[in-house]
């Protein structure tokens, strides 16, 4: 027999028309139409899930039995050039979530930052302000007038689209978010009530929370005024910690972690082992809300993955294009057994049934008659000769970051003519985040920021910080070389105080002689290769030099009738890869991921285009199809 509720379930008090969302008098919980309410929540974010998936993403945590979905927005998805917004084009239309969600019947839980974390590119700042040298991220007016004047443009574009859907207006949302974990990065009151102004500006007055780890949130008293407080990897245990701390307010599990992040090389996806049942069933059991981070994460598709640098070593981490994270529901949004489980374990406290689990998307076709089925690519282009026009002279006196040229993402290209006739080494240690050398077309090496064990390193010459070797010049022919340095900028820093995590090169190139001279190189040509969906639709298939690495390849996939599908690159070295045009992700050959994820609704009946720029390979291999991320 099932338990009785004691808390107002989203099937009997729905998200339609105005409510009344408010906090107990004792700060023992929250009140819906003053009526206790037990939140649980399941964390989505659009942009890393297909628009046209977005309901069934909904349907998928309603069914585990949430009635609640947390959000991200991340501004720099919706603020890709200063002061240019976009909330309307493919997956950015956050009004329309919100509304799909209501139209589930699902509350609303509004992380808006501005800085989100979520292992995204620069916790979701927008990098155009790291063209200011001496920017600083995440503090108040005082300190950094250009930071907070553009954190309240933001929350201007915001405020107006946000009010009608906050549920005393007749919408779900139940809570914005002020900031997130801050208390993690600083102790600062004033910066985080400038933002609570932004928004009282804007004629929204909450209710607002904050979220942050219970030590963090007791060392730098990171709560707002009259704010809920959320607590990441929280507990029933942490939210009767922090109730004592801080009386006057509710808390709840802010980010109940199901699974667990993964950086490129480590052995294996992380999270896999974590069992949330007992968390779950006491949660459950003491009517404490929750939310589950995440509930089902997506894909950090093209650019957008962010990284981490790890507190101990130093060492850059970038995150995989994934973001499975072990989560309940998978990228591809199946229910796992753990969804099952925990979706048995919410049920007993229920007094009403849950809806049925949505059947899973279709999956296309992955054997044929000889077993896998696989795509065979041929060598389609050349970077070399799909370069656009170097930047003028007076840019590129020293080498500089993507941000100081305007550029968010992709890859950039170094380029100088060396006056060299003997022997020599190359130091640019200071490359943001991977790098491919030439001279004279010939590779010469490749720098790497992030140091990989030697058993998992690139089958080719890679140099972590240390010269690269010049062959020397034998002849008079050979007394300018041309040297290049494609760089590509892979995640920015979303987590900590190493955030300033400018792409490309940030520090001088020096060239070390054999005769012990040492000269800084000056006066290059820099050529910008964002690599968005204009450039490589615009591609000309030419490729004048194909045993010079840096190649683009393609293949069709054939297909009678549409479905999800996962492409393996397993036999591929180091790149992206686009389909119909639709950015996929990166792939490394170091993994553990190798195979990116390909949504039903970016593919056609018929034939469909898939393309790969390998930073590495003069070959295709082949690309087999697979049903599942491993």
């Amino acid at each position: 027999m099932k338990k009785q509720a004691s808390t107002q379930e989203a099937s009997t008090v729905g998200p339609n028309g105005p409510h009344v969302f408010s906090f107990a008098a004792n700060g023992d919980g929250f009140l819906l139409d003053g009526t206790p309410f037990q939140i649980r929540s399941g964390e989505l974010h659009p942009a890393r899930i297909p628009v046209e998936y977005w309901r069934h993403r909904i349907q998928m945590a309603k069914a585990m039995g949430m009635n609640t979905i947390a959000l991200y927005v991340m501004w720099n998805y919706h603020e890709p050039t200063e002061g240019t917004f976009d909330f309307h084009t493919d997956n950015r239309d956050i009004e329309a979530f919100i509304r799909l969600c209501q139209a589930e019947n699902m509350w609303v839980l509004f992380r808006p930052g501005p800085y989100v974390c979520a292992e995204w590119d620069l916790g979701g700042i927008p990098s155009w302000l790291l063209k200011y040298p001496n920017i600083r991220l995440r503090t108040d007016r005082a300190t950094d007038p250009r930071y907070m004047h553009a954190v309240e443009r933001y929350i201007n574009e915001l405020s107006p689209r946000v009010k009608p859907l906050l549920a005393e207006n007749g919408g779900p949302i139940l809570m914005i978010q002020i900031e997130n974990e801050f208390g993690s990065f600083d102790s600062n009151a004033a910066y985080l009530e400038e933002i609570r102004q932004f928004w009282i500006h804007g004629g929204i007055h909450g209710p607002f929370f904050t979220e942050d780890g219970l030590v963090q949130l007791q060392q730098n008293r990171s709560n707002v005024a009259g704010g809920a407080i959320a607590l990441s990897n929280g507990n029933a245990a942490q939210i009767e910690a922090a109730r004592k701390a801080f009386p006057s307010v509710p808390a709840m599990a802010g980010e109940v972690y199901p699974g667990w992040l993964t950086h490129w090389g480590e052995h294996a996806f992380q999270g896999t082992s974590v069992d949330l049942s007992a968390t779950l069933d006491e949660l459950m059991r003491k009517n404490l809300s929750f939310n589950l981070y995440v509930i089902h994460g997506g894909t950090s598709f093209g650019f957008y993955a962010g990284a981490n640098v790890d507190a101990d070593s130093g060492e850059y981490q970038p995150d995989i294009t994934s973001y499975d994270y072990a989560a309940p529901v998978s990228e591809q949004g199946v229910a796992t057994k753990r969804y099952m489980k925990y979706r048995s374990i919410i049920a007993r406290y229920l007094s009403t049934p849950l809806p049925p689990v949505p059947s899973p998307i279709a999956t296309i076709a992955v054997t044929d008659a000889n077993g896998t089925r696989q795509l065979m690519p041929q060598r389609y282009a050349s970077i070399w000769d799909n370069l656009p026009v170097a930047l003028p002279s007076a840019q590129t006196t020293h080498p500089q970051s993507f941000e100081m040229y305007g550029q968010a993402f992709g890859f950039v290209l170094y380029r100088k003519s060396l006056v060299l006739n003997e022997s020599g080494s190359l130091d640019i240690s200071d490359v943001h985040d991977y790098a491919t050398v030439f001279i004279d077309d010939r590779y010469a090496g490749g720098v790497s920021r992030t140091r990989m064990p030697e058993e998992r390193a690139l089958p080719l010459k890679v140099v972590y910080r240390e010269p690269v070797t010049l062959p020397g010049a034998s002849s008079v022919a050979d007394e300018s070389p041309m040297l290049e340095i494609l760089v590509e900028g892979m995640g920015r820093v979303n987590y900590g105080h190493s955030m300033i995590d400018r792409k490309g090169i940030t520090g001088p190139v020096v060239l070390h002689r054999a005769t012990g001279a040492r000269e800084v190189l000056t006066e290059w040509k820099v050529v910008l290769l964002p690599m968005d969906r204009t450039f490589v639709e615009n591609l000309r298939p030419l490729c004048s030099k194909p045993d010079k690495a840096g190649l683009f390849f393609i293949a069709t996939l054939s297909i009678d009738t549409i479905g999800d599908v996962y492409f393996d690159v397993s036999e591929w070295t180091k790149g992206m890869v686009w389909v119909n045009g639709h950015n996929l992700g990166r792939y490394w050959n170091i993994g553990p991921q190798k195979r990116l994820y390909c949504p039903a609704p970016w593919l056609k009946p018929g034939d469909n285009t898939v393309l790969i720029f390998d930073l590495h390979q003069l070959e295709a291999k082949p690309v087999s199809l697979a049903s599942t991320l491993s």
